[in-house]
Order: C-alpha cells, then sequence, then structure tokens
C-alpha cells in the first residue's frame, strides 16, 4: 500500500497554457498528470482543487481501476471534457506513481512494448500551396515518415491549421475569441489540388493526412474523400461533427479514404457506432480527455476487435505529461496506427523535462522510471496563466459555423 498524502494542481503559461496535477504517497514518491483543457483549463483546475482532490487522501495509490470507478462513478454527473480530463490527470499521475515505485517505464507496466517505436506524424502548414510543400519538405529531412498538410485557403482571410510559425501551431490567443470565416465551397475546390502538387513533390514513399476540423456535412465529406483517392491519404480526419456517430455511414458510402475521429471524445460511449459499425479507421481519442491511460485501453481493445487503429491527438495544447502518456500507451497496445507530433516550444520543454526521443520518424517514451517527465515548478512559477480562447467560426454570410 501507498497511501496518497497531499496532491496540488500547478497552472503555468510557457507560451500557452498547462494544467498540471501532482499526486504524493506517504512514501515520498510523487507523480504528474495532465489536467489541460484548451479554453477552459481553470475549469479543471477547480474541479480538481474542490471537489477531486479532497476524495484522494488517504486512498491507496496502487489501486488505479478503483480509483477511477470511484471519480466516474461516484460524482454521478458522467462523462464532459472538463470530468473526463480530471480523471485522466489523477490516472496519469498514478501511473507514474506505480512506475516509479516498480522501477520500471509504463510501458512495462502495460503488458512491454509491441514495437520499437511510435511513428508519429509532424504538421506543414503555409499561406499557400507551395509554402506548405516546402514546409512538408523539411519535415521529411528532419526524417518524418507522415505530414499533414494544411494550406491556405485563396479568397478566406484565415484557415484552420496555417500559423505564421513554421513548425507551431497554436490557435487559442486573446482576451476574448477570434471570429473567423468560412467557406466550404473554396475549400473543398482547394485542397485536392494541394494534395496533387504533394505527392508530385514528395512521392509516394511518405503518409500524407489532412485535417477538415469538423466543417464538412457528411456527403460533402464523402465528395471530399472521393475527390483525394488518387492521392492515397493516410487518413482525412475530422471530416464532419461525429455528435451523431450513424452520419459516418454516408462519407463510408462514398470513399475508400481511410477515416480518423475522435480528438474531442471523452468516452468509449463516443466511438461505440462508429468503432462496432467499422465506420472509422483510426479512433483519435487522446490521454487527458478520455479519462486517462486506464480509459483508453479500453477503447482501444474495443477498436481492436473491428481492426480499428488509434492514432491520438497530440498537439500542443497538451503538455509533455500527456505526449509521454500517449507514448507509452501507443508503444504498448497492439493496434497502434500513428501518433500526432507538434513539438513544444523551448519554454515548454524547460518547464517540462522528459525522456521521449525522436528519431527517424519514430518516438519512444524513453525507459524512466513512470512517465519520464518532471516539473521544474520553480521556471513554471515565472509563466503566469494569461486566458485565451480559440476561435470561433461563421460562414460569410454571418452564420454561426463549426470552428
Amino acid at each position: 500500500m501507498s497511501r496518497i498524502t497531499a496532491a496540488r494542481v500547478v497552472v503555468t503559461c510557457p507560451g500557452r497554457n498547462f494544467v498540471t496535477l501532482r499526486i504524493e504517497t506517504e512514501d515520498g514518491v510523487y507523480g504528474l498528470g495532465d489536467a489541460t483543457l484548451n479554453g477552459r483549463e481553470l475549469a479543471v483546475a477547480s474541479y480538481l482543487t474542490d471537489h477531486v482532490i479532497p476524495c484522494l487522501i488517504g486512498r491507496d495509490a496502487h489501486r488505479i481501476e478503483d480509483i477511477w470507478q470511484y471519480l466516474y462513478k461516484g460524482a454521478y454527473w458522467r462523462r464532459g471534457p472538463v470530468t473526463m480530463s480530471a480523471i485522466a490527470a489523477v490516472d496519469m499521475a498514478l501511473w507514474d506513481i506505480k512506475g516509479k515505485i516498480a522501477g520500471l517505464p509504463v510501458y512495462q507496466l502495460l503488458g512491454g512494448a509491441s514495437r520499437e517505436g511510435c511513428m508519429v506524424y509532424g504538421h506543414a502548414n503555409g499561406t499557400d500551396i507551395e509554402e506548405t510543400i516546402d514546409r512538408a519538405q523539411e519535415l521529411v529531412e528532419q526524417g518524418y515518415k507522415a505530414v499533414r498538410l494544411q494550406s491556405g485557403v485563396p479568397g478566406i482571410a484565415t484557415t484552420y491549421g496555417v500559423s505564421g510559425e513554421r513548425f507551431y501551431y497554436e490557435p487559442a490567443k486573446g482576451s476574448l475569441p477570434d471570429e473567423t470565416v468560412w467557406s466550404t465551397s473554396k475549400y473543398m475546390n482547394h485542397v485536392p489540388k494541394l494534395f496533387a502538387r504533394g505527392r508530385e513533390a514528395l512521392g509516394w514513399d511518405v503518409h500524407l493526412l489532412h485535417d477538415v476540423h469538423h466543417r464538412l456535412t457528411p456527403i460533402e465529406a464523402g465528395r471530399l474523400g472521393k475527390d483525394l483517392e488518387p492521392y492515397r491519404l493516410f487518413w482525412l480526419e475530422d471530416a464532419t461533427p461525429a455528435e451523431n456517430q450513424a452520419a459516418f455511414r454516408l462519407i463510408r458510402q462514398h470513399t475508400t479514404t481511410p477515416l480518423a475521429v475522435g480528438e474531442i471524445f471523452n468516452t468509449i460511449w463516443d466511438a461505440k457506432q462508429l468503432i462496432e459499425e467499422q465506420l472509422i479507421d483510426y479512433i483519435r481519442a487522446t490521454v487527458v480527455h478520455a479519462g486517462g491511460i486506464t480509459h483508453l485501453r479500453r477503447v482501444a481493445a474495443l477498436a481492436d476487435l473491428y481492426q480499428v487503429r488509434t492514432g491520438c491527438h497530440g498537439a500542443t495544447d497538451l503538455s509533455p505529461v500527456c505526449m509521454a502518456a500517449a507514448l507509452h500507451f501507443g508503444l504498448s497496445v497492439p493496434n497502434f496506427g500513428i501518433q500526432e507530433y507538434m513539438r513544444h516550444t523551448p519554454e515548454t520543454d524547460a518547464v517540462f523535462p522528459h525522456a521521449y526521443t525522436f528519431e527517424n520518424g519514430l518516438m519512444h517514451p524513453g525507459d524512466a522510471p513512470g512517465l519520464g517527465v518532471e516539473m521544474d515548478e520553480e521556471t513554471a512559477a515565472q509563466y503566469e496563466y494569461k486566458r485565451a480562447y480559440l476561435p470561433v467560426n461563421r460562414l460569410e454570410d454571418g452564420t454561426m459555423f463549426n470552428w
């Protein structure tokens, strides 16, 4: 037994906001968990501090499954991004503690490695097609085997996935949400040109991916998927909002382009129909927003029965703690597909020193006990929380739309 004696939340902003939970045990071992929810960070911090932490003190840190069930079933109000991000933070911290006590990296506790490393994809973006391709070529030169292509669209002032930075993309900013404008027709006319040029420049040995970001109706998504079939995408991500899981049936009827969805999913129930009816090829639920390693393993086990593979979200709104957890998870599960990898800023890496590494297109969580991530709280204290919002989106006629 290793009783929990203390827990606290640390909020820091080394370029963007992160919420981190630290749990301490009676034998002096501590664990870290990521609780970041982009644009709603303080809601999770309050959920943890005001409601969860008092319930943890005195419990056996080794009873990870029991504590997960206690926090999920015991709250009565189940699911939702705030609740599940808080549970995920506890879960990650407990796995970190268990690994440190055992003297083993977490992936060894999950059954050991199923592969030598986790293939990751990088982000190539530009204001136009040629700038996107130039950045994709840089990523390939750095060793990436898979690249996501996002390009500015003529006639649209701002486009999802496009930033002024070469390899970073941080959409959350400002004291109030930015309002962006969207045109589906202009976008759908443009994207096939991006991938035609991508294949011409990059060849066929590089996996190419694209994120629609929930912008299309099912029939529009089916048409885009069909238009992109000649370019053999690794996946088309978030083609349509997935609250109505059955909507993906219509997309499936019209294209063989592989489909990925789930970065905003919170539980296995969000993906149940999609997986059981084989309406998707990759499930993108992530460790922090889907209840931690414990719950994501259940999602992966269900997906494995239907030949659906994992492809966890891994943008910069997830701290290095979550990235490490995703890599331990991805290294261990049999049906791993790919891991998103958007590099953190040097300031973030300084706050969260980590053992994971990138080499030749693959990432490995490292063999440090636990998750392999520390937190320099003295450095973290230098970066105060800054309120930031994700953008909102409107059609050209002013109608509120999906961002």
